[in-house]
């Protein structure tokens, strides 16, 4: 699989040559090789410092560059759902910020951590950025990793499983009713997100992508989109990237506010989550 890790073509070693496996190394010699079909079915443990995000950040606008897929969709498009994306943002944070500190209190006094998880997210162009989630893992849910990382029931680069040991109690019920992503309200309200949109992935998968998977982030990232109405977490990760593109290719504020619709009800029935 010609990953941006090694696609020399495009996304040169200046860019990804220093983003390389921390120990143990073992567990990611055969992985970076995985057909994205087959899945992966055992993560690389991937460490990323300022410096290394830099370069993948780097690596993914120089790869995008060469993308075929052309965004649907003009400035008045982009300016509309930027002030849709404000108000409605806002106006969920009137709404759901006394259930949220409600739960925030429920998570800590669980185990007395913060309740709050702050995670590096790739955006529009491969732009870093801190996404915000409720806390449904164990404090050390990420030096932990490599617990689970073989565990792995997605058969793409997303990582899923049923049998996360590392999640909480209040976790397992906030997962599966995703009021953990509450606080991605935030930041749609400051701009890193919008309301619809390919969900932002993690460095440690987008250093595994190829430059046709990389299309996802021609656009900014969503606290929704198409996977998560049609299947949301039961959807293969191919058709992920494929819905994620025909998206991308199609969007408009009508599309929007359909999936918007079909993401609330989605949520109801707790379709696929996890």
């Amino acid at each position: 699989m010609d990953s941006i890790a090694n696609y020399g073509a495009v996304a040169e070693d200046k860019y990804t040559a220093d983003i390389a496996p921390a120990a143990p190394q073992e567990n990611n010699a055969e992985t970076s090789g995985t057909d994205a079909k087959e899945g992966i079915k055992e993560y690389p443990i991937l460490e990323f410092d300022e410096t290394k995000l830099t370069k993948l950040s780097t690596g993914v606008k120089e790869t995008l560059k060469h993308s075929k897929v052309l965004p649907a969709g003009g400035k008045a498009y982009e300016a509309v759902k930027r002030v849709f994306d404000i108000i409605a943002s806002l106006a969920a944070i009137i709404v759901l910020l006394i259930p949220m500190l409600v739960i925030m209190l429920l998570i800590y006094l669980e185990d007395r951590a913060n309740p709050l998880f702050v995670q590096e997210r790739l955006t529009k162009d491969g732009k870093i950025f801190k996404m915000y989630k409720l806390r449904s893992m164990c404090p050390d849910a990420e030096k932990r990793f490599g617990e689970v990382s073989k565990g792995n029931q997605s058969d793409g680069l997303a990582f899923k499983s049923d049998s996360d040991s590392r999640i909480t109690r209040i976790g397992g019920f906030i997962r599966k009713t995703s009021i953990d992503e509450l606080p991605q309200f935030f930041n749609v309200l400051k701009g890193d997100m919008s309301l619809i949109g390919p969900r932002p992935p993690l460095p440690r998968e987008v250093v595994l992508y190829t430059p046709d998977q990389m299309d996802r982030l021609l656009v900014k990232g969503g606290l929704s989109c198409i996977c998560q109405t049609e299947g949301r977490s039961d959807m293969p990760f191919d058709e992920w990237v494929e819905s994620d593109v025909r998206y991308i290719q199609t969007r408009s504020f009508g599309l929007d506010l359909l999936l918007m619709i079909k993401t609330i009800l989605a949520v109801i029935l707790r379709k696929g989550a996890r």
